[in-house]
C-alpha cells in the first residue's frame, strides 16, 4: 500500500500533526482479534495514518474482557513492530471499570494504567471520556494539567461535553493557568449534525481540534444498511435508527457522488466530514483489512462544492 500525498494536521494548538484520517481501536479485542489488529495497524500506518484512537475502557462489555483489551494488543504491536514513533496516541480515562469517573487520583491511577498496557512512557492526546460533574471541575482540570508537567501525558482533551462545561473548563484554565484543552470529540457525521451549533462554536472559540466518533453512524454511511436489511452486527445494531426516510436521502446523494469518484461511500462520508470547519480527522475503525483501504482514501478524495451541497441538504 503506498502513502498518500496528504499533509498532516496540527491538533488545536499543540505542536502534535496528524493525518486526516484517525483509525478507531474501539474494535481491537472486541470484533478485530489480536491477528486482525496487527493486520490493521500495520496496513494503516503503512498507508501514511498516524493516529490511533482508543481508551481504557474498550472493550470491558465484551464477556471474558476486563477493560484496556485495546490498549493492550496496541502496545503489544508497538513491542512487535518497535513503531511507537508512527504512531500519536489518544486515549481516554472514566470508563475503565477499576478506575470510573474523574477524581484526581482516579485519573492519575488510571493514566499509569494505561501507560504500562501501551508500553509507552507518555500519552500524545488524553481525554476526559466523559464528564464527572461529580468532581469539582478545578480538580479534574488540575490532575490533567499536572500530568503534563509530570510527563505522562503531552496534551488533553474533552469528550462527550456539552458546550457549557467546556465554557467553564476554559474559565478555571484561565484562572488557574493550567494547561490548556487542545481537542474535543463530539458524536458527528452526515446523518447527527446536532455538533453544528454551539460546540463547533466553542471548538471555533477555543482553537480546539475537533474529532468525530460513530464518523460512519455505526456502519450506516457504508450503505451496507438499506431497503430494509437487517441489522445484526454487534458494532451496527444502532444504524437501525437511520432506516427511514431521511437516511434513504442520504444514502441515494451518497451513491451519486461516490459513483461520481468510483469510490465507496464511507469513502466519500469521511471527505465530507474531514473538510467540516474545525474538524482535524473523523474517528473510523476496521474490523477487516479489506475496510481500511476505503478508510485511508477518504484523506485525498476532494468533493466539489455542488457535491457538498448536495450531501448537505441530503440530511437537513
Amino acid at each position: 500500500m503506498t502513502t498518500p500525498d496528504t499533509h498532516l494536521v496540527p491538533i488545536g494548538r499543540s505542536d502534535l500533526q496528524v493525518f486526516p484520517v484517525a483509525l478507531g481501536g474501539n474494535v481491537f479485542g472486541w470484533t478485530a482479534d489480536r491477528d486482525a489488529s496487527f493486520q490493521i495497524l500495520d496496513a494503516f500506518t503503512d498507508g501514511g495514518g498516524n493516529l490511533v484512537d482508543t481508551a481504557d475502557g474498550y472493550s470491558a462489555w465484551v464477556p471474558g474482557n476486563s477493560g484496556g483489551d485495546s490498549e493492550t494488543i496496541i502496545g503489544e504491536w508497538i513491542a512487535r513492530t518497535g513503531r511507537r514513533d508512527d504512531l500519536v496516541i489518544a486515549t481516554k480515562v472514566s470508563t475503565h471499570p477499576e478506575f470510573s469517573g474523574l477524581a484526581p487520583a482516579n485519573i492519575r491511577a488510571a493514566a499509569d494504567a494505561s501507560l504500562a498496557r501501551l508500553g509507552t512512557d507518555v500519552i500524545d492526546v488524553y481525554y476526559a471520556h466523559f464528564d464527572d460533574e461529580s468532581v469539582p471541575l478545578e480538580e479534574t482540570v488540575a490532575a490533567f494539567s499536572g500530568l503534563v508537567d509530570a510527563g505522562k501525558i503531552r496534551t488533553f482533551a474533552v469528550s462527550n461535553y456539552s458546550a457549557e462545561r467546556i465554557d467553564e473548563w476554559m474559565a478555571v484554565t484561565e484562572e488557574n493557568g493550567f494547561h490548556k484543552l487542545v481537542a474535543l470529540q463530539p458524536h458527528y457525521n452526515l446523518v447527527e449534525r446536532g455538533f453544528e451549533g454551539a460546540l463547533r462554536e466553542r471548538a471555533e472559540r477555543y482553537e480546539l481540534g475537533v474529532f468525530p466518533y460513530f464518523a460512519l453512524a455505526k456502519g450506516f454511511l457504508t450503505g451496507k444498511y438499506r431497503g430494509g436489511a437487517s441489522v445484526d452486527s454487534p458494532r451496527a445494531g444502532g444504524a437501525s435508527e437511520y432506516l427511514n426516510a431521511r437516511g434513504d436521502a442520504v444514502i441515494d446523494a451518497l451513491d451519486a457522488v461516490a459513483a461520481s469518484h468510483e469510490v465507496s461511500l464511507a469513502t466519500v462520508a469521511l471527505a465530507w466530514l474531514r473538510h467540516q470547519p474545525t474538524v482535524v480527522a473523523p474517528i473510523a475503525s476496521a474490523s477487516r483489512l479489506g475496510q481500511l483501504p476505503d478508510l485511508l482514501a477518504s484523506a485525498t478524495v476532494a468533493l466539489t462544492p455542488e457535491e457538498f451541497a448536495s450531501l448537505d441538504a441530503s440530511s437537513s
